[in-house]
């Protein structure tokens, strides 16, 4: 017969103080898209509990090359040292465009729809993936991504090795002009 013990309840050590919500905080909250662009970051969605920190809602919403962004953590906002998170949204049809992760890696996890990667010297090679898939994308490897649907938006998890997100991507040319 095995015998459990358990600690204190954290929650009997935590003091929580609830302040008010800044209207923009508001807006992000209801899924407003907000108004950032590429690489900005609004760091008023960031709760800070004193080691622990909370973007709740994902933040504000942010776009760059043809996806939309939950804001997510990074060290643009939370001071991660060589981790962002955020969830990528592509809209139906749509693509994002040919780049290279420069000196990171990406891990996805696919909530919503199906996509397809071209990628390799020249775009030449490709790979589908759908809800449910992890896809692991190896620093330098160029890559293009296409939402396959016409009326669902592919929406993903994306995890990177670096703390600063888009500042190292580099666009790629596949006409290798």
């Amino acid at each position: 017969m095995l015998s459990l013990e358990f600690a204190p309840r954290i929650s009997d050590h935590l003091e929580l103080k609830l302040l008010p919500m800044s209207d923009l905080e508001a807006k992000g909250r209801v899924g407003d898209s907000g108004n950032l662009k590429g690489s900005e970051v609004d760091p008023s969605f960031v709760e800070d509990a004193h080691g622990i920190k909370t973007v709740r809602g994902g933040g504000a919403g942010r776009g760059w090359n043809g996806i939309k962004y939950k804001q997510g953590i990074s060290g643009k906002n939370a001071g991660t040292q060589s981790l962002s998170m955020n969830v990528a949204t592509i809209a139906p049809g749509g693509v994002a465009f040919a780049h290279i992760h420069d000196g990171f890696e990406v891990i996805l996890y696919i909530l919503q729809g199906r996509l397809r990667h071209l990628y390799g010297e020249g775009l030449q090679q490709s790979i589908d993936n759908e809800a449910g898939d992890f896809i692991y994308i190896q620093p330098g490897v160029p890559h293009e991504v296409f939402n396959l649907s016409d009326t669902e938006e592919v929406v993903a998890v994306v995890s990177r090795s670096a703390a600063d997100e888009w500042d190292k991507i580099i666009p790629y040319n596949k006409n290798g002009a």
